[in-house]
Parts: C-alpha cells; sequence; structure tokens
C-alpha cells in the first residue's frame, strides 16, 4: 500500500492546487462585479477500488507505473460547475489561456452528447507539480457542466453502479429522456439568462442592505 501512496500523492496535491486555483476564478470574477461563469469547484482522486476495475477494463496491471499513469488519464477529476450552457465555453477559452496548465485532449460532449444521453465538456490537462523529489508533470481529467449536467450525470452513475453496467431498457430509456428535459431546462435558462442575472444581483444587493441595516440596529441595541 505505500507504494500506492507514493504513486497517488502527486495526484492528490494537483487536485488541491488545481481546486484552489479554480475556485480563485469566481473569486476573480466577483471582484470585477461581472457575472462568474465558475458556479463550484470539486475535485477527487479515483479510488483503488475504480482504478482496478479500470486496469480490468483495459487489461494492464494493477500496479503503480508509467503505463497506468498514461492509460488512465482521470486518476486525478475536477468538476467545474457553470450556471448556464454558454458558461462552458467561457470556462474553456480561459482554461487554454492558462500558462500553469497544458491541455492535452479535449472532448465536446455538449455538442455531441453520448449514446446515453450524457452531456458535459471533458479536457485532459498536462500539470506540473512540485515534489521533494523535483517536478512531476501528471494527467488530470476536468469535466465542465452545468448543475442539470451535473444531477443527470450523478444519479446515471448511481443507476451505472447498482446494475453494474446493465441497466434495464425501460430505466436507460427514462434516463434519456431525463437527459433531454434537463437540457431542454438549460435551454430556457439561457433564453432568460439577462432576468436571472438581474434577479440575483437584486437579491445579492438587497441581502447586503438588510445584513447592514439589521447590525446598524443590534448596535444601537447595545
Amino acid at each position: 500500500m505505500r507504494q500506492w501512496g507514493q504513486f497517488l500523492e502527486p495526484y492528490k496535491q494537483a487536485v488541491d492546487e488545481l481546486k484552489v486555483k479554480f475556485k480563485g476564478l469566481r473569486a476573480q470574477y466577483d471582484l470585477e462585479d461581472v457575472h462568474t461563469p465558475v458556479e463550484f469547484v470539486t475535485g477527487r482522486v479515483k479510488p483503488l477500488a475504480s482504478i482496478y476495475d479500470r486496469t480490468l477494463e483495459k487489461g494492464i496491471p494493477f500496479e503503480p507505473s508509467a503505463e497506468l499513469a498514461t492509460e488512465l488519464p482521470d486518476i486525478a477529476g475536477l468538476r467545474m460547475m457553470c450556471q448556464f450552457v454558454d458558461d462552458i465555453g467561457t470556462v474553456v477559452e480561459t482554461l487554454r489561456q492558462r500558462k500553469d496548465l497544458e491541455i492535452v485532449e479535449e472532448r465536446d460532449y455538449i455538442s455531441h452528447k453520448k449514446p446515453s444521453g450524457y452531456r458535459s465538456y471533458h479536457m485532459i490537462i498536462k500539470y506540473p507539480v512540485q515534489t521533494i523529489h523535483g517536478e512531476k508533470t501528471i494527467l488530470a481529467e476536468i469535466q465542465i457542466r452545468t448543475l442539470a449536467m451535473n444531477f443527470w450525470a450523478s444519479i446515471e452513475h448511481s443507476l451505472n453502479y447498482k446494475y453494474e453496467g446493465e441497466m434495464p431498457n425501460e430505466i436507460r430509456l427514462r434516463l434519456e429522456r431525463a437527459a433531454e428535459a434537463a437540457f431542454q431546462l438549460d435551454e430556457e435558462m439561457s433564453q432568460i439568462r439577462d432576468e436571472i442575472q438581474d434577479a440575483q444581483q437584486y437579491f445579492s444587493a438587497f441581502k447586503e442592505t438588510a445584513t447592514r441595516s439589521y447590525d446598524q440596529k443590534d448596535r444601537r441595541k447595545r
């Protein structure tokens, strides 16, 4: 297990660093007082059980190795959630311009959905991690999607796990319809995007004013 710990540590470090950097994007947009395309960011290192399953699928040894690192580019995974479909393109362009990572592959499952109905934008990147033994460059996957897409993908993943990849046809068809419904929701939200953003700005301003008013009343009582 020590070998696995040493092998996976740079991936954990990469996930931690990238989460901080990508969350920082939201703060930067907030400072500019403009709409932020990043709603929130999550990240994880693939569990050993999942790595084992993938090695069986690919027919490679289940052991820390350069081959494993190459064949499984999603050992380190980040998800960037957006409010609107158009925000995904903004995030993609922002990542393309970064100098601290190198994009090696892009897969557009937004314009070209999977047969299951799955939609998301995937990027495989090279990211350098500084370790006590020097710099180590690892592969990581970034998935960029809307909140609706993420909700659907989470449900689909759980059902696939439950049925061990052999999902009943009725469930599969209902999931496909749900995927289309989720995408239609995204489309509708995009159509009224300006109204939504105005409402959010109004709510934020109202909340800030109400908080200041409450603080002032509280101080007077003291």
